[in-house]
């Protein structure tokens, strides 16, 4: 313990040294040295006292530095309140620190008050005394200063009464009585009074006019004469008044404009105006201002010009009068602006620089302002002559000289000027009189007065110093006037004093009343100062200051301070207040103390305050309510007010009213509009722009109503329409569709009896036969053309309409009785211009002309319907009769095939029958020439059926034209409405558009199939064999009927044997085409089970004998449970517009072609089909094929396994998963795929649907377990959506994992750049509606996992429709030469829709002309068949010209037959579309033609 202790102890050298260091360092201190430090690097207790001791230098170092500041700043530059402070001390530095701020508060408190009592007394506030707590000589300081205070607060008692009660106490009209007083106190006393009477009239006259105003009366004014700080607030209330009357006024007018008139656009224009009053005035024109949004600078100008702004111009576009108005105020501004000038340039030479005889010159001014600057100028002369005139006799006085006046014409204060300097002029010279005369009377004469003293005058002045200095030497030997001079202050004459030379006790007395006179003489020129300032100029403030005075004097001096200070504040109070409202400052009020009418008139002036804030805060709020917030219905209510104020508040009330009557009446229409209700109108009173707002919206509703009625009138037209199309559809017999014709047709168009004629030919002569009625008998008749309203109608070919039918005509009968009809229609059946019938129509009521444009388009549908049947017919007659003719031909041929064999054996015989040999031979020529006859007969038939083949292929072909023709703009314009691209479509629009072009796909698929009977009857079917793997037929097939057995519940398998080629040789899409058509039929007559599709190798012993040589034979097996074909049908059912049930009551629509051409196609292709069937059990549909093998690169296919088995692209585990990622775990998105989940679980199993709220977690679920498909929201908040598809992108193993976007909007011009990218990538479908959404995840849920699915219909916002088609077209320039309006209204609609322009000709020469016109045209669309000059033609004389040889021209026509696309490029054309043209076929063949185009240098 010892050893450690030592080890710490420092030596005694170093404890020496250092204990001499903090010894110097106390000293130092002690000595008031701060500077020094003790080192700190010491250790233990030594190293520890020097930071001790450093730390308590530091405080007394900053404690010193902050008393001396503190001491500097309170003694010597006299800052007072300031303190000490000193950071971190405590304990005694601490209390010193407290102390000495306790000592400079002390002071600081002391000299605070002294200072704040002196400072009210030099004010003349004598109310307040010292009372902080002092002791010493700082309290004989106070009671000295409280002595005076109380000294100066006595005064004389008349003085103080009047002073109180018209100072303080308010009472006005009060007078100062004192008897017996004259002289000066006489003049005094009556000054004072002079005073209270002037201020009780001016004040008296401002209560009462801001009585009037605080009660709304704006028309009084401030009439009474004032001066000064008087005049002044005059000035300010009347201003006050103006501007409030103006400020009304205004207010008023807008009002009326706005809420009465609908003048819309007035502005409350109130100058000069600030504060409240400002605000105010800028919410009544922000009301106003919010119902025009329009600013009208020529206003803004001239109210400029009017405030004195001459900066200013118009600068707004304007035409016309308006224009002429701009450039004339314009001018008018830079007249004002030069007349200002140069007016200015005249005032400041004049009545500044003093330099007399300047001239305005302002250049081009006339009217008016020449006049206005004529009058400046003759101003300036007059002042001129009048300043130089005064400015003579002026100088002439000035030396003595006071014969000389002014004599120049003057008015006004000049006039007063030159009246007061020649009165001046007067009084000086009589002055002078007066001298001399007194200076002789008291000299000369003995009578003493006065004395003159008159020091370096000279002149005049001189003379008169002269008289007075004999006076003065006449006066050494008379008496003094010293009792004279007493005498005269006695009596209140102070202008007297004695001037006798005098000396010891007299010259005492004469000193001592001199000085009297001198205090006294002071005292009431002070005091008459004071009150004429305050009582005749109105200059509130003045203080009398009567130096050396006591006692009485004193206090009545005091007396009147009192009075002209409380005065001052009264006034001063008052008028700041006033000043303040006139301003538009309503948060001031009168505080002074007062009493008496000047307390009334406080209390007034203070309740008018009240009431103006009042109003402008109601007229504030009902401004802001109605005009910012569009609360309507808001009123002002101002209590207690009346007059202009109460008006002004009606006012501003009836405007609210009716802005409020006016906007609910709009918005109730514009509301009911909204809904769909048309039947409302805007019925309220209004003017101006208002009457002409409600004017359109009435016009708008009116044309609504007519629109929706057309509209409803068109769809009830098309839909009728499409249906009595339909019906006719499939039927072969006339009479049957007569009679569905006429039971539908009658009742839709509100008739009671119908009937169907058709011209009948057969026989010498046409007639009109009927083949359908409704409501009466009469089929079998028959009319001649001619004959009747039925026969002029079918030669006239024109509609024939009779209206009031008689009563014996015919009638309309039921159960019940019978009435004649009211009107009769007579409509012929036409086409190309050919009549084939008449229906007659009778009603009782007279049709509409809905039903008239209704009837005129079904006879063109009906004519083209009957026309082919009527051909159809006729084709199978001269079929059948064609047959025929071969038969006996085949006949005759064995025939004589037979006789010839018996002349062969008959030869043998002929040496034995040489007798016979001329009877046979003459047989023999019979025979030949019956031969030669039969055969000349079949050449004659075999040209008859040649012809009539020719003849059906021209009318197939001229019927292929003429339906393609509207069905190419039907089409079109269906899907565009189908598209909807711009979305203002309902969804049941949408549907019917939808509808129509479905519709219209039917109707072509027929003219196909039957174009294709056609060319297979002909031998003109191509077949072009190409090689192809198997797995993309199948992927096709997969596709395409997948989704329609699901839809139906069904079962769907296809499945393929082991030995099956993955290669095959022939022509792809007419085996497409044949399966399409087998596979058809088995799903469309299976109501429940399955449909399947079997691949494998025929048996040979199923092969008939031409496809038994075949090496391989693939056989497509399609099966199905449907409903059978019963054996005595399976035949039938490949001919020709035959099916298993043809009856009228069939349950199955369809034309019966598909059969029939699938077994031409087969055959074509070398096949053949073969059908077993078991009626009500299914059928069994074989093709059998002779394919080639093909060499594909593809992998060999699996050994036997269904399509069900096959590999996907994605393996699942399980139950089949479907992800949901949107932002909200039960959202929308998440309940329609459960939705779609719950609707294909019975035939696809359980389904698990799971979301992800975000991208981290959906990607996380993907990476976890597998999915068949993924469902996203592109509408996510944070842009989760595109972060979900670019990290999804990422994962390669997740390429093939089909991705359904749904977006509710269209999507940035960033989102639509990667939907484009990444639908390069992998599959994904872009969807905008939930009801498309629901459709195509059942169908990918009803689909294997990694098979390809059926693309949705293109759509112009699809993924593939943004990234595929057009992408070039923008800004191009297409020629159309088209003879039928409705294919070039449909062609332009879809070329601008991407950006194209679009140029027209309505035939082949006139598209020449065009083409010369328009140098700029990059691509020619041509049809084919047209007037004057067809497409053909037109094309072969375009490409004559060099100019245009490379122009790309692409064929457009409805003919479809063998032979017309050659014929149309041999003719010059570059490509070739057929009718109905397909929108996205047709883009992407101009995109390749214009991109060709460009890159060729065209």
């Amino acid at each position: 313990m010892h050893d450690s202790a030592a080890g710490v102890v420092a030596s005694p050298a170093v404890a020496d040294r250092d204990l001499r260091q903090l010894l110097a360092g106390l000293t130092a201190v002690r000595d008031g040295d701060f500077g020094t430090r003790l080192p700190d690097d010491g250790d233990g207790l030594l190293g520890e006292i020097a930071t001790v001791f450093n730390g308590m230098v530091d405080q007394l170092s900053l404690f010193t530095s902050e008393v001396t500041r503190v001491a500097r700043e309170v003694g010597t530059e006299g800052q007072l309140g300031g303190q000490a402070e000193v950071p971190g001390v405590s304990g005694t530095w601490k209390d010193l620190t407290d102390s000495v701020n306790a000592m400079a508060g002390n002071l600081t408190d002391q000299v605070r008050d002294i200072a704040q009592v002196a400072t009210a007394v030099a004010r003349g506030d004598l109310s307040q005394k010292i009372t902080v707590d002092v002791r010493g000589e700082i309290l004989e300081l106070k009671n000295t200063i409280n002595t005076m205070v109380d000294e100066l607060s006595s005064f004389a008692d008349e003085v103080t009464r009047v002073a109180r009660e018209v100072g303080s106490e308010g009472r006005l009209g009060g007078q100062a009585e004192v008897p017996g007083v004259a002289g000066t106190w006489r003049d005094l006393t009556d000054s004072v009074n002079f005073m209270a009477g002037n201020l009780t009239n001016q004040v008296r006259n401002i209560a009462q006019v801001t009585t009037a105003v605080a009660r709304g009366d704006l028309s009084q004014k401030i009439t009474v004469d004032a001066r000064g700080e008087i005049l002044e607030l005059k000035s300010t209330i009347n201003t006050m008044v103006d501007q409030l009357s103006s400020f009304a006024d205004e207010v008023t007018r807008v009002a009326r404009e706005v809420g009465t008139d609908g003048r819309l656009g007035g502005q409350a224009q109130v100058s000069g105006v600030a504060g409240t009053w400002r605000d105010l005035t800028d919410s009544v024109n922000s009301m106003a201002g919010n119902l025009t949004d329009q600013v009208r600078s020529i206003a803004q100008v001239a109210t400029a010009v009017a405030r004195g702004d001459l900066s200013q111009k118009i600068t707004v576009t304007a035409r016309g009068e308006i224009l002429e108005l701009k450039n004339t105020i314009n001018t008018m501004v830079d007249q004002l602006s030069s007349f200002a000038d140069e007016v200015t340039r005249v005032a400041r030479e004049v009545g500044t620089e003093g330099r007399l005889g300047g001239q305005a010159d302002v250049k081009g001014v006339s009217g008016t302002w020449k006049d206005l600057t004529e009058s400046v100028n003759v101003m300036g002369d007059n002042l001129t002559a009048q300043v130089r005139s005064i400015a003579e006799v002026t100088t002439a006085v000035a030396r003595g000289d006071l014969t000389q006046k002014i004599r120049v014409d003057a008015r006004g204060e000049i006039a007063e000027l030159k009246e007061t300097i020649n009165t001046m002029v007067d009084q000086l010279s009589a002055f002078a009189d007066e001298v001399t005369r007194v200076a002789r009377e008291v000299g000369t004469e003995g009578r003493l007065g006065g004395q003159a003293r008159v020091l370096n005058v000279g002149g005049t002045w001189k003379d008169l110093t002269d008289n007075v200095n004999v006076m003065a030497s006449n006066l050494t030997n008379q008496v003094r006037s010293i009792a004279l001079v007493a005498t005269a202050v006695a009596q209140g004459d102070l202008s007297r004093k004695i001037t006798v030379e005098a000396k010891g006790e007299v010259a005492v007395l004469a000193q001592t009343i001199n000085t009297m006179v001198d205090t006294l003489s002071a005292f009431a020129d002070e005091v008459t100062r004071v009150a004429r300032e305050v009582g005749t100029e109105g200059q509130l403030g003045g203080q009398a200051r009567v130096p050396n005075v006591a006692g009485t004097w004193k206090d009545l001096t005091d007396n009147v301070n009192s009075m002209a200070n409380n005065l001052t504040g009264q006034v001063r109070n008052i008028a700041q207040v006033t000043t303040a409202v006139a301003q538009g400052d309503l948060t001031k009020k009168i505080d002074v103390d007062a009493r008496g009418e000047i307390l009334e008139l406080k209390t007034t002036i203070n309740t008018m305050v009240d009431q103006l804030s009042s109003f402008a805060a109601e007229v504030t709020r009902v401004a802001r309510e109605v005009g910012s917030e569009g609360r309507l219905g808001g009123q002002a209510e101002v209590e207690g007010v009346s007059g202009t104020w109460k008006r002004l508040t009606e006012n501003v009330n009836e405007l609210a009213g009716n802005l409020t009557r006016q906007v609910r009446a709009i918005a109730e229409v514009t509301s009911a509009v909204a809904t769909g209700d048309l039947t409302r109108s805007i019925t309220v009173d209004a003017s101006g722009e208002v009457a002409e707002l409600k004017d359109n919206i009435n016009f708008m509703v009116e044309s609504l109503r007519e629109t929706t009625r057309a509209n409803q009138e068109q769809d009830w037209l098309k839909t009728n329409l499409a249906r009595i199309s339909s019906l006719m559809q499939g039927h072969r017999d006339l009479e049957v569709v007569a009679s569905l014709v006429m039971n539908e047709l009658v009742p839709l168009v509100g008739a009671q009896l119908g009937t169907f004629l058709l011209v009948d030919d057969i026989g010498p002569s046409a007639d009109l036969r009927v083949v359908g009625t409704y409501g009466h008998q009469g089929a079998g008749r028959r009319y001649a053309l001619g004959e009747s309203l039925v026969g002029q109608a079918a030669v006239a070919k024109r509609r024939i309409v009779v209206d009031e039918m008689p009563a014996e005509y015919f009638t309309v009968s039921s159960s019940l009785g019978s009435l004649a009809p009211m009107q009769v229609v007579v409509v012929p059946i036409l086409v190309e211009d050919q009549a084939l019938g008449v229906i007659e129509l009778a009603a009782m009521t007279p049709f509409l002309q809905v039903h008239h444009d209704f009837l005129d388009q079904l006879m063109e549908i009906i004519g083209v319907n009957v026309n082919t049947m009527v051909a159809n017919a006729r084709t199978d007659v001269l079929l059948t009769e064609s047959q025929r003719l071969a038969a006996e031909l085949q006949a005759r041929s064995e025939e004589l095939q037979a006789r010839s064999e018996e002349l062969q054996r008959s030869n043998a015989e002929l040496e034995d029958k040489a007798s016979l040999l001329a009877r046979q031979n003459r047989d023999i020529e019979t025979k030949n020439s019956e031969i030669e006859q039969a055969r000349q007969e079949l050449e004659a038939r075999a040209q008859q059926l040649a012809l009539a083949s020719k003849y059906k292929s021209e009318f197939l072909a001229n019927m292929s034209h003429e339906l393609r023709t509207p069905l190419n703009s039907l089409l079109i314009l269906a899907q565009l409405l189908a598209q909807n691209p711009n979305r203002n479509l309902t969804a049941k629009q949408v549907e019917y558009a939808t509808v129509i072009h479905s519709a219209g796909t039917d109707l072509l698929q027929l003219i196909n199939d039957i174009l294709d009977l056609s060319k297979v009857e002909a031998g003109k079917m191509d077949i072009a064999p190409e090689a192809f793997e198997l797995r993309n037929l199948l992927g096709y097939v997969e596709a395409t009927f997948r989704p329609l057995t699901t839809s139906r519940n069904l079962d769907f398998e296809v499945t393929t044997a082991a030995d099956v080629p993955a290669g095959l040789f022939t022509d792809e899409q007419r085996l497409r085409q044949v399966l399409r058509n087998l596979l058809s039929n088995a799903v469309k007559f299976t109501e429940q089970g399955g449909v399947r599709l079997r691949i494998d190798r025929a048996r040979p012993d199923e092969l008939s004998p031409a496809l038994a040589e075949q090496d391989t034979v693939i056989a497509f097996r399609v099966t199905d449970t449907g409903i059978g074909i019963a054996e005595q049908q399976l035949t039938a059912i490949f001919d020709a517009f035959q099916q298993a049930d043809g009856t009228t009551s069939r349950r199955y629509g369809g034309t019966g072609l598909g059969l029939s051409i699938s077994r031409e196609i087969a055959w074509l292709l070398g096949g053949e089909i073969a059908a077993q069937s078991v009626l009500g059990q299914g059928s069994t549909f074989t093709l059998y094929m002779p394919v080639q093998r093909a060499t594909v690169p593809a992998a060999p296919m699996a050994p036997a396994l269904p399509a069900s088995e096959m590999a996907p692209l994605v393996e699942l585990d399980g139950p089949r998963r479907l992800l949901v990622v949107e932002n909200n775990a039960e959202g929308l998105l998440t309940l329609i795929a459960r939705g779609a989940a719950a609707a294909v679980t019975q035939t696809q199993g359980p389904i698990d649907v799971l979301t992800a709220v975000d991208s981290a977690e959906a990607i996380g679920q993907l990476r976890a377990q597998p999915f068949h498909a993924v469902v996203m929201d592109l509408n996510m908040p944070a842009d989760s959506g595109p972060n979900f598809l670019k990290a999804l992108h990422d994962e390669a193993e997740l390429r093939e994992l089909p991705v359904l976007v749904f977006r509710n909007q269209q999507a940035p011009p960033g989102n639509d750049t990667l939907l484009q990218a990444l639908a390069q990538t992998r599959p994904l479908e872009s969807l905008s509606s939930l009801d498309e959404l629901r459709e195509r995840i059942t169908l990918h849920l009803s689909t294997e996992a990694g098979y390809p699915v059926m693309p949705p219909p293109m759509r112009i916002d699809t993924i593939a429709g943004v990234s595929g088609i057009a992408q070039n077209l923008a800004g191009r320039k297409v020629l159309v030469v088209d003879d039928d309006a409705r294919n070039v209204f449909a062609l332009t609609n879809i070329l601008e829709l991407h950006g194209m322009e679009v140029v027209y000709a309505e035939n082949g020469r006139k598209g020449i002309d065009v083409l010369a016109q328009h140098d700029d045209i990059d691509l020619i669309l041509m049809d084919v068949m047209m007037p004057e000059m067809d497409g053909y033609a037109a094309t072969a004389a375009i490409r004559a010209m060099p100019k245009y040889a490379n122009l790309p021209i692409i064929a457009v026509t409805a003919k479809a037959m063998h032979g017309d696309r050659e014929k149309s490029i041999s003719s010059g054309a570059s490509d070739y579309v057929t009718k109905p043209v397909d929108a996205e076929d047709l883009l992407a063949c101009i995109e390749r033609w214009l991109t060709q185009s460009a890159s060729s240098g065209q």
